[in-house]
């Protein structure tokens, strides 16, 4: 069967071309460090690049590889380097592609620890970076050096729910010979296909909508060449941040119902922010498919939803933002996003809080800023649940 010719859910199901002496009808947990060869001669042209044999599983494992597969095939790329965790993908990326002296554009928004070991950790090995609003390309153009390298721009933006031009951005990148680099864990690749609009990278934090159920840490990178992804690879093992095999097994299982797990949630988002965004108490929304969003035309253009993932402002601040986190009963007290349940944080003191306070404020993260990650509950406990926390704002 030629899945990469099906449809999105048969590709969630069947993607990957699994298959083993038993024929399961899921992928196994191949749950070992090591493998045996037949002989001195297999060992050796494993080793030497000659056979695609077995080694070790920090450099390849079955379990790993069919989620490798998969994702590769679901978003539309040549292939995927499964690793521990969405910030092991980050740095991955930015040790195989950036050297002393070069320098990064990127958005400002952008998730607080990608941003923040860029300009605390990557700095002392002389990598410079400028973080601007992507959504107007201007800004990119005026943004890029002599020295710049690599354009990264995460879309949907965490947590500002801005989004940046695609399309726009690749043609920038190939006018001025960037690396470009998209984070896609907002959207996944059920609602977004960076590659498909000219990324040459696309990356995801699996923890979030791939896996769904906010019980294991992963990540993975997909690339549109053969060369990138040889280099890449090459790094991913070198360093040692490969995913683990029952890790692996986890996403596998999640990653069947992301449709279905996205549709429902992003339904109940959509009535979430129709909610607040008439509710006395919310000074303003930000939500890809609300008409008032500023880019809600170019989320419908190269997006296929609106996400599951709202921002939010109280007209009372800082003060009312926590009494409300105080007193929700349904909604869990958290960070993360995409998984069955409802979770809510307040980004400037958590999730950014490593970020400086002057460039939170330039970035749109300010201290009135509510990031919702809206589950799949019935709408009307959701709704119940902010409504009750509101009234006591």
């Amino acid at each position: 069967m030629d899945t990469k010719r099906s449809g999105f859910n048969t590709k969630l199901i069947h993607a990957g071309d699994f298959k083993d002496q038993f024929k399961s009808a899921s992928v196994p947990i191949y749950q070992t460090s090591t493998f045996a060869f037949e002989s001195a001669e297999d060992g050796a042209r494993c080793f030497g690049g000659e056979s695609d044999g077995y080694i070790y599983s920090r450099i390849g494992n079955p379990t790993i590889n069919a989620l490798e597969r998969e994702l590769a095939i679901l978003e539309g790329g040549y292939g995927g380097i499964a690793v521990s965790s969405g910030m092991a993908a980050a740095c991955t990326i930015y040790l195989t592609l950036l050297s002393n002296g070069d320098h990064i554009v990127s958005t400002d928004a952008v998730y607080g620890p990608s941003r923040g070991v860029m300009e605390k950790e990557f700095v002392r090995f002389g990598i410079e970076s400028t973080y601007i609003n992507t959504t107007d390309y201007r800004n990119i153009e005026k943004a890029i050096r002599p020295n710049t390298r690599m354009l990264y721009i995460e879309t949907p933006a965490n947590p500002t729910m801005d989004i940046s031009d695609l399309e726009v951005c690749s043609q920038i990148a190939r006018k001025n010979n960037l690396i470009f680099v998209v984070d896609n864990t907002f959207a996944s690749p059920y609602l977004q296909n960076p590659l498909a609009f000219g990324a040459d990278i696309v990356f995801h934090s699996m923890t979030k909508l791939i896996n769904g159920h906010a019980d294991i840490v992963a990540g993975i990178i997909i690339t549109q060449e053969k060369a990138m992804y040889t280099r890449l690879r090459s790094m991913m093992i070198n360093l040692g941040c490969n995913m683990d095999p029952h890790q692996a097994y986890m996403v596998l299982r999640g990653l069947k119902t992301l449709s279905l797990r996205t549709d429902r949630a992003q339904f109940n988002a959509e009535h979430v922010a129709m909610f607040l965004e008439k509710h006395p108490k919310v000074a303003w929304v930000k939500y890809p498919g609300l008409k008032s969003h500023p880019q809600h035309c170019l989320a419908k253009k190269q997006m296929r939803g609106s996400g599951s993932t709202i921002s939010f402002g109280l007209k009372g601040g800082y003060e009312a933002a926590t009494k409300l986190l105080n007193n929700l009963k349904l909604a869990l007290l958290a960070v993360s996003l995409g998984g069955v349940e409802t979770l809510i944080q307040h980004p400037a003191s958590m999730t950014h809080s490593k970020v400086s306070k002057e460039n939170k404020l330039k970035s749109g993260i300010t201290d009135d800023l509510i990031r919702l990650a809206v589950g799949i509950e019935d709408i009307e406990d959701i709704i119940s649940d902010l409504n009750d926390g509101l009234m006591k704002v």
